[in-house]
């Protein structure tokens, strides 16, 4: 006697071999280098689309390319391919590509824009000049993007920096004058159209906004600098080197919410 197999089983079974055939397919593109350490993947819906299939059974496919190490999932990026996290140590002054090279990692910078402008409110009273030479350029590590920055400098310490200079070397090194340190911020914010682009994100996602003050031995503020970090891709360690009695980090600062209108 022929035995019949119900239907919902033979459906099971399609599903389980659909959803392995999609992680196999996703797994040779990955092995094929079509998508890259740190390149984020299609979203469930588009992989969905493309291989005719529920959302359900595509996220039983990433989740079986997760549990092998393949890729991993952010809240707010979606999936990307795996990739070690590009750590910045916080504590003393150097260049982003100075701790990439340090770590193993390629860095490359290409600039965006390049020229003297009129400062903004922020920027003026900071520098305590009105024109200033901007600079907007993204970084990379291993090719893909990593951070962008911007870097205003006064107008009379810039006179001799030309593009091909920041093309090269670091402001650190081009500068008139002997450096001293800095003071650095870092927050919590959310990708604007821009910079989505730039870095290859989905607008709106998190990132990691930092703002560098830099001072040279007189203690005058030299150099304004913003930086936009996709936030999965970096994290920055600090060397807490001794105890104190509060366990708070020092410079800790609590920034107030905003308030609702009306």
């Amino acid at each position: 006697m022929k035995k019949v197999t119900p239907s919902s089983a033979v459906g099971s079974e399609r599903g389980t071999f659909r959803y392995l055939a999609i992680a196999e397919d996703l797994k040779e593109r990955i092995t094929a280098g079509e998508f890259q350490a740190g390149q984020l993947l299609p979203s469930e819906s588009e992989l969905g689309k493309r291989f005719s299939v529920s959302r359900v059974t595509v996220r039983k496919a990433l989740e079986a390319l997760r549990e092998d190490g393949l890729i991993e999932s952010r809240q707010g990026f979606g999936w990307f391919v795996a990739i070690n996290l590009l750590r910045q140590t916080l504590g003393r002054l150097g260049t982003i590509e100075g701790q990439m090279a340090a770590n193993g990692v390629t860095p490359e910078r290409r600039i965006l824009d390049f020229g003297f402008v009129e400062a903004t409110k922020e920027v003026a009273e900071t520098l305590g000049t009105t024109t200033v030479l901007r600079v907007r350029r993204l970084n990379l590590a291993d090719g893909m993007p990593f951070a962008r920055v911007t870097v205003w400098v006064p107008e009379d310490l810039a006179g001799d920096i030309s593009r091909r200079v920041v093309e090269r070397t670091s402001f650190y090194e081009s500068l008139p004058v002997t450096l001293g340190g800095a003071e650095q911020t870092i927050g919590a914010a959310a990708a604007g159209d821009d910079d989505a682009l730039l870095l290859g994100i989905p607008p709106g996602s998190p990132v990691l906004r930092c703002e560098r003050r830099t001072r040279s031995v007189d203690g005058r503020v030299v150099l304004f600098s913003e930086f936009v970090f996709p936030a999965y891709r970096t994290e920055f360690v600090v060397d807490l080197s001794h105890a104190e009695a509060s366990i708070a980090p020092t410079g800790l600062r609590l920034v107030d919410a905003p308030r609702e209108a009306g």
